[in-house]
């Protein structure tokens, strides 16, 4: 048998370089007055929102070079805070403003569901998308 020449297991370093960078809140539960119809006036519904941003692709070394999640969530209470909101449509439209004022943020994803707004359906809902 032969002895073979030194292998490396893996080849040799190559640059490598950062091509997506996204940060994501899930599953965030969020009491809103949210509708249009009669009955969901002056009372709170239940959202689900989802939301994704895309930021400029590079290294992260700190907080300060990022979006922290608490700031995605308490910009989705904010809007529920700031009183009643006809469509979901425009709580969506609202919160990727919102993440979109941080210039890090080069787009944002923001999904919503309304759970229990539709009878036998898990949850309706919208997904909008704003980018710069």
């Amino acid at each position: 048998m032969v002895a073979s020449s030194h292998v490396t297991p893996f080849p040799a370093e190559e640059p490598l370089r950062f091509e997506r960078l996204s940060v994501f809140v899930r599953g965030l539960e969020v009491e809103a007055r949210i509708g249009v119809y009669d009955h969901e006036q002056g009372r709170l519904q239940r959202l689900v929102i989802d939301v994704t941003l895309e930021l400029e692709p590079r290294p992260i070394e700190r907080l300060g070079d990022t979006i922290n999640y608490e700031t995605v969530a308490n910009a989705a209470r904010a809007i529920a805070a700031e009183g009643h909101v006809g469509l979901v449509e425009t709580f969506a439209e609202r919160l990727a403003r919102a993440c979109l004022d941080d210039g890090c943020v080069q787009r944002a994803t923001v999904r919503i569901e309304k759970p229990g707004a539709l009878v036998g359906v898990i949850a309706p809902g919208c997904e909008i998308v704003l980018g710069r």
